[in-house]
């Protein structure tokens, strides 16, 4: 097998319209065969996604109430697609079978999978492509992980020629029980359909053109990534950059085929693609932030030599159950810096149980903290990379609350107050937009 994985989210299937657009962007490649659909997105502002409708379906059915309006909405836009694209798709007969269903599963996910069905029932009779129902061959193990046992029962089933098409988001446990990924989820599909066939490929059609150097709404006019590897896009994605699923990048990792977002509505645009390695023409790739973050300060004397004082303050985290981000330390000081959500109500309990088991001279909490991260494969080569970003916040009026580098020298972390976030933002931007190009 060889060819193109092209998977296709909500907007760029909201309607017919969308649809047609994605069928020129198929015969534009002879390559294009293998194609991963999402459920219809929204048309407009006002409008309901299919997923949303099919949950709320769902827990209507499970409380015995009327669903005779999440299921008409349904009805008449997989009614309208199939009118307008001249389709004879049974939607009735279709939902006549999943409404027999809908209260044999106490979980949603056999409910919010259907959209993603339907549709690709719909696309495999528009483009006269093979149906393969992810059900039957994607696999998670008992405690809900892939099976790797998935690439080779899909394998079978994408051999011969022709189109093929798989609906996103969904696959089935061992015992086949519908089970769906993460909302979003669809990308992982498709990457798992590019692993499973070999594709050369994978392209992801979306929205937006791909990725930016920085926020558009907080920098307005940001650059465009062309290029950027799995481990940039790693960090990216950590803080919050979400053009893709943080997930889709495993399953064509090991096998380093590259994935390029694109946009159905500029099919021209070659978009950002995602690859093994880069060469470092730009020393940043991106910078990306986010607030709501919260900083446990300790300072102890010669907390350096007291043995097993991280390991204590670990215990603690682990006992109340407590994930931390970051954990820049000194010869007397540690910080630790929790995600506001994760923390919780448990702020005082943490600080309580702290100072019982670790016993600083001192422990302060600084909430509102915002973590920016600056990303770039060529920054571990480049002389003057923390200078020049810490010249730029201090240029731009901004405090510099923390600073640190992970040991893969490709990320530099610093922590800024909420107020400060965009200020920082825009400020590393201004200094790392063009600087260190080799082009």
């Amino acid at each position: 097998m060889s060819g193109i994985t092209c998977k296709f989210g909500g907007t760029s299937l909201a309607d017919a319209a969308c649809v047609r657009q994605m069928v020129e962007i198929l015969r534009a490649h002879p390559g294009r065969r293998f194609i991963v659909p999402s459920a219809p997105g929204k048309r407009h502002a006002g409008d309901k996604k299919i997923t949303d409708l099919l949950y709320t379906w769902h827990n209507m059915a499970r409380q015995g109430l009327d669903v005779s309006e999440p299921c008409s909405l349904i009805a008449e836009r997989f009614s309208e697609l199939a009118r307008e694209l001249n389709l004879t798709f049974d939607v009735d007969a279709h939902l006549n079978e999943i409404a027999a269903r809908v209260t044999d599963f106490e979980e949603p996910d056999f409910m919010a999978s259907r959209g993603e069905y339907l549709n690709g029932r719909l696309i495999a009779e528009l483009l006269e492509a093979t149906f393969v129902d992810p059900a039957e061959c994607i696999r998670f193990d008992g405690i809900g992980r892939l099976d790797p046992v998935t690439y080779k029962l899909l394998a079978k089933r994408l051999e011969g020629p022709g189109l093929f098409v798989v609906p996103g988001f969904y696959g089935a446990t061992p015992d086949g029980h519908i089970k769906t990924f993460s909302r979003g989820g669809s990308d992982i599909t498709g990457s798992i359909v590019a692993r499973a066939s070999g594709s050369s490929l994978y392209e992801n059609w979306t929205d937006v053109c791909g990725f930016r150097m920085a926020d558009p709404r907080i920098v307005r006019d940001a650059k465009w990534i062309e290029e950027i590897t799995y481990q940039e896009l790693r960090e990216l994605s950590y803080m919050g950059a979400t053009v893709l699923h943080d997930e889709a990048i495993f399953p064509v990792r090991e096998l380093g085929i590259p994935i390029n977002i694109r946009n159905t509505k500029e099919p021209d645009h070659p978009g950002t693609t995602i690859v093994p390695r880069r060469e470092s023409r730009q020393v940043v790739c991106g910078i990306a932030g986010r607030a709501g973050f919260t900083m446990f300060n300790m300072e102890k004397t010669f907390m350096n030599k007291e043995r097993g004082f991280g390991l204590r303050v670990l215990s603690v985290l682990e006992e109340l159950d407590v994930a931390w981000e970051h954990m820049p330390t000194g010869i007397d000081t540690l910080s630790l810096i929790v995600r506001d959500e994760e923390l919780g109500q448990k702020g005082d309990a943490l600080r309580e149980e702290l100072t019982e088991r670790c016993k600083p001279d001192n422990i302060s909490i600084t909430p509102g903290i915002a973590i920016i991260a600056t990303v770039g494969v060529g920054m571990n080569h480049m002389i003057g990379v923390a200078a020049r970003l810490c010249g730029a916040l201090a240029e731009a009026g901004v405090n510099l609350r923390v600073i640190d580098q992970g040991s893969s020298e490709m990320n530099i972390i610093v922590g800024v107050e909420e107020r400060d976030l965009a200020p920082a933002v825009h400020a590393i931007y201004g200094a790392f937009e063009d600087w260190g190009r080799t082009d």
